[in-house]
C-alpha cells in the first residue's frame, strides 16, 4: 500500500510493530475505535470522566485512539451527553485529555460530525423535537422520530465553514489528525444515499451529487489544515437498506476522497436505519479490504476483532492497515498491554517501579 512503511518490526506480532501512514506515526497498528459515551454533562466538553476513559487506554499502550464522534454545532449532537467542538471553550478540556495521552505515548485524532436526523434521539423522541433537526430530505430516521427540515443550499457553507472550524479548535488541542464522520446515518452520510437524499439539485441525483457536501467538507478542511496533517473519513462502505449505496459507491467514493488528499478510510456500514450493535461487524474487515485495493488508499478495518491473532490476520492479508477494536477495549483498557506480556513477556514502562511479587 502506498503511504504505508513500516518502522520497526515485533517479531510476535505485525500490529504490535510501529508504523507509519502517510505523515501519522503510531507506535502500533491498535486503535481505539471512536464509541460515544453520552458524559459531557450538556456543555459538550470532556470532563476528568473522559480523561480516565481515554488515559487509561493510552496507559494501556493503544496506539491510536480516534476520541468519539464531536459535534461541530450544538444542534448536531447526538444527545445533551454528547461532546462538541463549536465553542472556543470546549478546546482547553479536550487538550487536557489530548495531553494526558500523548504524555503515555499515544496517537489521537478526533471525530468530528453532525447527527443531523439522528441528533438528540439517544435523549428521547421530545427532546429531539425540541432542536432543529435538519437533513438532505424531509425524512425521518424512523417512523417515530421527528421530520426533519431538508436542509436550505443557501445554509450549506455555513455546514461547511463549522466542519472547518471545528477542526481547528481540534488542532488548537493538539490532536495528531482529524477525522470526519461520514458513516452511520450522520448528515454527510444522508447526502451520500439515496436512500436518505431525494434532492434534485447539485447535492442530490447521482453518486457525484450525493457526494459533493462530503468532498465540499474534506476540501475545505484539508486547505485549513494544510498538506501535511493526516486526514481520515469515516465511510459507511454499504447502507444495508433497500436503496442504499452498495460498495462500489463507496469505492468511487474513497476514490474521490483520495484525490482531494484524504489518507484513511475508516470503514464501517449501516447506520442509516436502526440496527442492532454489531450485527454486521463481523463482515466490515472484506470491506475495508475491498476499498483498499480498489481505491488504493489506507483503510481502518473493523469488527469482530478479539485476539491479536484476529488483528494480525488483517494487516498480513492487506485488508487494512490500522485495526480498529470497541467492545474489547471497553471491557479491558489494557488488552494491548495484556497482550504484549503474553507475546513477550512483562516489561515496565520506565517511569513504573515495582516493588515485591503479585
Amino acid at each position: 500500500m502506498s503511504g504505508v512503511t513500516e518502522v520497526d518490526s515485533v517479531d510476535v506480532s505485525t500490529t504490535l510493530a510501529p508504523a507509519s501512514i502517510g505523515t501519522l506515526k503510531v507506535r502500533n497498528r491498535i486503535m481505539m475505535s471512536p464509541m460515544c459515551q453520552h458524559r459531557a454533562n450538556g456543555d459538550g466538553r470532556p470532563n476528568d470522566w473522559h480523561l480516565v476513559h481515554y488515559g487509561s487506554r493510552s496507559v494501556g499502550n493503544v496506539g491510536v485512539i480516534m476520541l468519539e464522534d464531536t459535534a461541530v454545532l450544538p444542534d448536531g449532537r447526538l444527545g445533551n451527553g454528547g461532546l462538541g467542538l463549536y465553542d472556543d471553550a470546549q478546546v482547553a478540556p479536550f487538550k487536557r485529555v489530548i495531553d494526558f495521552c500523548h504524555t503515555n505515548g499515544a496517537t489521537v485524532g478526533v471525530q468530528i460530525g453532525h447527527c443531523a436526523r439522528k441528533a438528540f434521539l439517544v435523549d428521547g423522541i421530545e427532546e429531539a423535537a425540541a432542536h432543529d433537526t435538519i437533513a438532505p430530505s424531509a425524512i425521518p430516521f424512523n417512523p417515530e422520530s421527528p421530520v426533519p427540515r431538508a436542509l436550505e443550499i443557501s445554509e450549506i457553507p455555513g455546514i461547511i465553514e463549522a466542519f472547518v472550524a471545528a477542526s481547528r479548535r481540534a488542532v488548537a488541542a493538539g490532536v495528531d489528525f482529524i477525522e470526519i464522520h461520514g458513516a452511520h446515518g450522520y448528515l454527510l452520510h444522508e447526502f451520500l444515499s439515496a436512500a436518505a437524499n431525494t434532492r434534485q439539485d447539485e447535492y442530490g441525483g447521482d453518486l457525484a451529487g450525493r457526494a459533493r457536501l462530503l468532498l465540499e467538507v474534506v476540501r475545505a478542511v484539508r486547505k485549513d489544515l494544510g498538506e501535511d496533517m493526516p486526514l481520515s473519513v469515516r465511510l459507511s462502505a454499504t447502507d444495508l437498506v433497500e436503496g442504499g449505496n452498495e460498495l462500489e459507491d463507496s469505492v468511487q467514493v474513497a476514490k474521490w476522497l483520495r484525490d482531494e488528499g484524504v489518507t484513511l478510510i475508516d470503514v464501517t456500514s449501516g447506520g442509516l436505519t436502526s440496527s442492532p450493535i454489531g450485527a454486521h461487524s463481523v463482515k466490515q474487515p472484506a470491506l475495508a479490504a475491498a476499498i483498499r485495493e480498489q481505491a488504493g488508499i489506507a483503510t481502518v478495518g473493523v469488527g469482530g476483532v478479539n485476539t491479536i491473532g484476529d488483528a494480525d490476520a488483517l494487516i498480513n492479508e492487506g485488508a487494512c492497515d490500522i485495526v480498529g477494536i470497541g467492545r474489547a477495549l471497553l471491557r479491558n483498557p489494557f488488552w494491548v498491554r495484556e497482550v504484549e506480556g503474553s507475546l513477550v513477556g512483562f516489561r515496565p514502562e520506565p517511569h513504573e517501579k515495582y516493588r515485591g511479587m503479585d
